[in-house]
């Protein structure tokens, strides 16, 4: 079993003293309530739903497209919790289905709605149909869900941002800022919060996780050298999410404190951990080739080989943060959880000309990626978009 905290640089976790002095009132929130949970089946969508599922909520349904990862962390949470006397299920469903809105006409009934679904990836915007889905998914969908839970009588929608979003360099970055715009539309009809964090160590999908699946398919360990990420465990990313979603006002975003304990990291600094961890001397390789050629011998000598390399690929963010300084904070209320506390402004025309444009394009079934840019240049002023022509998908 890996030490996920040694590997990140720590050595505790984050918001241990939140969650001690909270402890009694989160659970009694909890117990007391009824909530679905959307993308319940990713990463953060599980680690939510466990800290809601060993809590004894009175309702937790759960939602997701991947029927895989549903049945995966139904069989985690039989046994790491057992049962719970509140009705607990899952549905395989994609939020943007018919299907979907049939479910919430027949229940939909919950005090809370947490939205955990997403197109998280930087390489999403390397072509402009995955682009759009993005988009459908990160913005739609959420405003979607959200008028769904006003009609029936919701207490609270909580959904996840990201550090992205804060002065973003990409188009999911710039998705999820754009996502808060409209909740803040939304949020005079309903409560809302939502969270920025950093990376999500072992995430589905992310490099970290990308690295138990080379060792198991004996491949080199790749990883940039020049980028440094702030890092939450999954069982973090699901503690945060959950004291946003009970204890946050309307239009709260909850985020890590800076502090000795989250701290920059290098992806080729968590790779030497990770394989020292694994009893694995790293090999560094000067190429592709090279690397995976020695893939096929080196392993028997007790090294692995690994590719360190500069970044390159579009989108990628030199540093990370998880406000600008344009927001106001309040830092006070806990321990090692800051809160951007927001007023109800938007501009009700450019969330409009969004809708018409996304509009538009579909109806024609013809876009570019230039057109999109373009439009999220003009919801968000100084976009910074770091195009570089180089994507992920071409390296190894």
């Amino acid at each position: 079993m890996l030490d996920v905290l040694s590997l990140i640089g720590r050595d505790s976790t984050l918001f241990y003293k939140d969650m001690d002095e909270y402890s009694a009132a989160l659970s009694k929130s909890v117990s007391d309530a009824s909530f679905l949970v959307l993308g319940g089946a990713g990463s953060i969508g599980q680690a939510v739903t466990k800290e809601i599922f060993k809590r004894n909520p009175r309702k937790l349904h759960v939602v997701d497209i991947s029927e895989n990862n549903m049945v995966e962390l139904v069989r985690d949470i039989r046994s790491s919790f057992g049962y719970i006397n509140g009705d607990f299920q899952t549905f395989a469903l994609d939020i943007g289905s018919v299907e979907y809105d049939a479910f919430i006409e027949a229940d939909g009934e919950y005090d809370y709605v947490l939205n955990l679904s997403a197109l998280k990836h930087v390489r999403s915007e390397k072509d402009p149909f995955t682009l759009m889905r993005m988009i459908d998914v990160n913005v739609f969908n959420t405003d979607k869900t959200i008028a769904q839970s006003i009609a029936k009588g919701a207490k609270k929608y909580f959904c996840v941002s990201t550090d992205k979003a804060a002065n973003p360099v990409n188009m999911m970055g710039a998705s999820k800022r754009i996502m808060e715009m409209f909740l803040m539309r939304r949020s005079e009809e309903i409560d809302i919060s939502t969270a920025r964090f950093a990376n999500v160590a072992f995430s589905d999908g992310s490099l970290l996780h990308g690295f138990n699946q080379r060792i198991q398919k004996r491949q080199p360990i790749v990883a940039p050298n020049d980028i440094k990420r702030y890092f939450v465990t999954p069982q973090e990313s699901g503690e945060l999410c959950l004291m946003s979603c009970i204890f946050g006002e309307n239009r709260d975003i909850f985020f890590p404190k800076l502090s000795e304990a989250l701290h920059l990291i290098t992806f080729a600094e968590i790779a030497v951990k990770y394989l020292k961890q694994r009893g694995y001397e790293p090999h560094l390789c000067s190429s592709e080739d090279e690397a995976r050629e020695l893939a096929k011998t080196l392993p028997e000598q007790g090294k692995w080989p690994c590719l360190f390399t500069s970044s390159d690929t579009t989108g990628e963010k030199d540093f990370e943060e998880f406000f600008t300084e344009n927001e106001e904070l309040d830092m006070q209320r806990f321990d090692s959880l800051g809160v951007i506390k927001n007023k109800p402004e938007y501009q009700p025309e450019l969330l409009s000309l969004f809708e018409q444009e996304i509009r538009r394009m579909k109806q024609q079934k013809a876009w570019t990626k230039p057109e999109l840019v373009a439009l999220f240049h003009t919801m968000i002023p100084g976009f910074g978009h770091k195009e570089t022509g180089k994507y992920l998908d071409s390296k190894m």
